[in-house]
């Protein structure tokens, strides 16, 4: 994948992410694309490890990765800053 298809993906993945995980989350625009990439490379690294495939390519499986992914860090992110 190229650099811009990695912009928009992780795009798209941090707005699913944030919509599935409803509450105050950290950042704007940047860091919701950071978080898309992030959860891109966390997601198609467990997805991986279990046997389920990787993030090739701009496709409903990868997004569907990618997105579970990028749950996970805000749901870490959360836990961890939790007061």
């Amino acid at each position: 994948m190229g650099l811009i298809t990695w912009i928009v993906m992780g795009l798209i993945v941090g707005l699913l992410a944030k919509a599935i995980t409803p509450g105050k989350d950290p950042g704007g625009f940047f860091i919701t694309i950071l978080l898309g990439i992030g959860g891109a490379m966390l997601g198609g690294y467990l997805a991986t490890q279990f046997g389920l495939g990787t993030v090739s390519g701009f496709n409903i499986k990868s997004i569907l990765i990618s997105t579970g992914g990028a749950v996970l860090i805000l749901f870490i992110y959360r836990v961890l800053t939790k007061k």
